[in-house]
């Protein structure tokens, strides 16, 4: 915790009066973590029709980083080509996705298939299908469609993909195969962020963004809480207003409608939205106030006047963020805590570490609760869960991988 008005030590959330002049925001600020594509394809087996969209991205890379940007991913949505098959259609299309997968690794760019189940359309192989196409591809990321605006909540699809998670977890190395995995609930076309990500319509362009260094040093220099989202929107509307401009102009020139950013504050290893809130509230993330500060950070999210797309809430992903793994090796929240940061925020349940023996029906069980908030609410939420083989609770889960950090397995309940 980051002491910051003096030796009540008090924050922004804290206080109801000001103690002097604000700072500037200091820091990096934030780095581009996606320039994502959307592009239709006429089926699988087109890796050819790729083409134009990562010769796009390769071009919107370098104007980016001519102009100062970090560029950390590069990716491509397609339109849901797979839903609406049958079983035997979807096992069929395999081997053309493995061709889509090499495609893009060659690249180095990442694609995003989009939901492949109809919400209505069980199917009791769903599970060894996605199985099978994470353990064969490296880049391909799909997910499965558990509620919609015009649909609700899908029971069938809550069981697919609580069934997808269990198999997933049994056939890849630490169960790390389901960060290409996720059950979305209304979640709309044009989101950058993936595993969810999916196209409609003419050739687009979307941004995601690792911003919470910027969320920091805006908090940093605040003395309530009035000020810290004041400082927080300018910075926002000040920092993104230029890349807004050109990524609207690399656009134009491709002639690609220009869908926005993704607001939301994805962390990193070396940029946590963990410590971020906890500099707002003065306390650890799980304590009394967690929630205030997530809401608050939201409304600014929801509130800039910059064009936004996809989530635009605050992501939660304990794997991913070292404070958040912390305290959930700390004990400091729970998986129904996330779920009720959710209702402020955005996003859901996202790289959670579960333990390895837990059932399908249990994990569609959560998947519902989250498809019943994202209803209620009129928001998109989504559940990526990772059951970890060989683990239980409390147990340390640790991951060979570049974006994961080791993190105690939480209990479901």
């Amino acid at each position: 915790m980051l002491a910051i008005l003096g030796a009540a030590a008090m924050t922004p959330l804290q206080r109801s009066g000001g103690r002097g002049p604000a700072r500037d925001p200091a820091g990096p600020g934030f780095r581009i973590r996606t320039i994502t594509a959307g592009t239709t394809l006429h089926g699988p087996a087109s890796p050819e029709a790729l083409q134009p969209a990562l010769a796009f991205l390769k071009a919107a890379q370098r104007v980016a980083a001519d102009a100062g940007y970090e560029v950390q991913t590069l990716r491509v949505a397609t339109q849901p080509f797979l839903d609406g098959m049958n079983s035997r259609a979807r096992a069929d299309a395999l081997t053309a996705l493995q061709a889509l997968d090499r495609a893009v690794v060659a690249e180095g760019v990442l694609l995003s298939i989009g939901p492949v189940l109809s919400p209505d359309g069980g199917d009791p192989e769903f599970g060894a299908w996605a199985a099978e196409l994470v353990s064969t591809t490296k880049n391909v990321s799909f997910s499965v469609q558990v509620a919609s605006p015009e649909r609700s909540a899908s029971p069938a699809g809550v069981t697919a993909a609580g069934e997808a998670m269990v198999a997933i977890a049994r056939h890849t190395a630490g169960g790390i195969g389901n960060f290409r995995f996720a059950a979305a609930a209304n979640v709309p076309a044009g989101t950058p962020f993936f595993p969810v990500a999916y196209h409609h319509g003419s050739d687009a362009v979307a941004v995601g963004l690792e911003s919470p260094p910027l969320l920091s040093a805006a908090f940093a220099g605040a003395n309530t809480l009035a000020e810290a989202k004041q400082r927080l929107t300018q910075a926002l509307e000040s920092k993104l207003g230029p890349l807004e401009r050109l990524v609207r102009n690399v656009a134009r020139r491709d002639e690609r409608a220009y869908l926005g950013i993704d607001l939301s504050p994805a962390p990193g290893k070396d940029a946590s939205i963990g410590g971020a809130i906890e500099l707002l509230t003065g306390v650890p993330f799980g304590a009394a106030s967690t929630l205030a500060g997530c809401a608050a950070i939201t409304d600014v999210l929801k509130s800039v006047r910059l064009k936004t797309c996809g989530y635009s809430g605050l992501m939660l992903p304990v794997l991913e963020d070292p404070v958040l793994a912390q305290r959930a090796s700390e004990g400091r929240f729970s998986v129904r805590d996330l779920l009720l940061y959710s209702s402020v925020c955005g996003t859901g349940l996202d790289v959670v570490p579960l333990p390895g023996d837990i059932a399908a029906d249990q994990l569609a069980a959560l998947i519902a609760d989250v498809a019943a908030l994202s209803t209620k609410l009129r928001k998109p939420l989504s559940a990526r869960l990772f059951p970890v083989p060989g683990r239980r609770v409390g147990e340390v889960a640790r991951f060979n991988d570049p974006y994961l950090t080791d993190c105690t397995v939480m209990k479901l309940e």
